[in-house]
């Protein structure tokens, strides 16, 4: 009875009357934190090489395209968050970003607005690549790696808290402006963050990214080359770490980047072969050390030529009513993950879509899981999942 219900509900792709002598299937995960319940791999095996790989997925239930639909644009912000729930503030922005280009107010928001969400984004963005590296090192049993990121990634939590009131899910950008401006004395705080961030990479760098051990279960592993990236619709540092030089922040130049100097890095297959798990890793890691950069300038902006004053009102182009005209609009933008891009369907007559579609990072980047792993041995299958930084956030709708 119960293995009826079992084969109703949870359906496999292969049958063991598909399936060759040798051959036999393994239900596999939830692996990865944030999998839970919500992903699983049926593989089929031939002793420990795995044949193929068919991803399964559950239900988060985030419903987020029906909440926008039936929600004013402004009120739907608070679940962008629950998205991709570890860069939260990206989610934000690029909703909110989509919504203020729709309405023609984009050129409008003042720098110093503009330099205060490149500040949290980046600041998030670490904070979620600390996730993906430390989470990558534990699924291959290394779990220092993982306390060392955890710890630095709590300051950049209890900063953003500072700013929003609220830890992971923050409400903070709003359309046309921000929820408030930044504390007094938070850009002398992210200074000496940096400063305090800066050995503590390096440490993790010789700890993790430059391990013997670590190189050995991630070089060459995993290979996914540029053409079957670009085929796939993969992006993000998946693509980057297959070689591609696309960011988003550089290709379409939104905010202020235009105005920031920081570089793109790709993987070379420095100690493999280019595309490999260590590359994807490697990327992350090395896009830490841009956003230190940005950070630091932003830093140096809200000080200066863009330093707050006592008649400055984050909320001043705050609409008080979101009325676009009729029309079909897509926004993206460069998350942490990859493009996070948002599609509205407008009448002119409602403040809230007709039609809402998001195009989330993590959903391309699950559906080449299979052509990277076939004929892999089963325990890097483990480190391909691994490497790609999946939150089923944005897998399910």
């Amino acid at each position: 009875m119960a293995e009826s219900f079992l084969i109703k509900s949870e359906p496999l792709k292969y049958k063991e009357s598909d399936l060759k002598t040798e051959e036999m299937i393994i239900n596999l995960g939830p692996q990865h934190p944030s999998t839970h319940g919500v992903l699983r791999l049926e593989v089929v095996t031939d002793g420990e090489i795995v044949v193929d790989v068919v991803p399964h997925m559950g239900y988060l239930h985030r419903c987020f395209e029906k909440h926008a639909e039936s929600l004013a644009f402004n009120q739907t912000i608070p679940y962008t968050d629950r998205m991709d729930y570890v860069a939260a503030m990206n989610n934000e922005w690029a909703f909110v970003m989509g919504v203020e280009q729709m309405l023609g107010i984009d050129k409008e928001i003042p720098k110093r607005i503009e330099y205060i969400r490149v500040l949290v984004a980046e600041l998030n963005r670490i904070a979620s690549h600390f996730i993906a590296i430390g989470t990558f090192g534990m699924d291959i049993g290394a779990i220092t790696p993982f306390l060392w990121m955890m710890r630095d990634r709590e300051h950049i939590l209890r900063m953003l808290e500072w700013a929003s009131g609220a830890r992971m899910l923050y409400n903070y950008i709003w359309v046309g402006g921000l929820f408030y401006d930044l504390p007094v004395g938070f850009e002398e705080r992210a200074k000496e963050f940096v400063d305090y961030l800066k050995p503590k990479l390096k440490d993790s760098e010789t700890l993790l990214v430059n391990n013997k051990i670590f190189i050995e279960r991630t070089a060459s592993i995993g290979v996914l080359p540029a053409d079957l990236a670009i085929n796939y619709g993969i992006n993000g540092p998946m693509l980057r770490g297959s070689g591609l030089k696309f960011d988003l922040r550089k290709i379409d130049g939104y905010s202020v980047y235009p105005e920031i100097d920081f570089d793109i890095p790709v993987g070379t297959g420095k100690v493999g072969t280019v595309g490999d798990c260590w590359d994807r890793n490697w990327v992350r890691y090395e896009e830490c050390w841009q956003s230190i950069k940005i950070i630091e300038q932003c830093v140096e902006k809200l000080l200066g030529e863009h330093k707050r004053t006592k008649e400055f009102d984050p909320r001043a182009l705050v609409p008080k009513k979101i009325r676009p005209k009729a029309q079909d609009f897509y926004v993206r933008a460069e998350n942490p993950k990859g493009e996070l891009g948002f599609f509205f369907r407008t009448d002119g007559r409602a403040d809230q879509p007709l039609r809402c579609k998001a195009r989330s990072p993590s959903f391309s980047n699950l559906s080449v899981i299979a052509d990277i792993s076939k004929g892999c041995m089963l325990a890097d299958l483990f480190a391909i999942l691994g490497s790609m930084d999946l939150n089923m956030g944005e897998v399910d709708r």
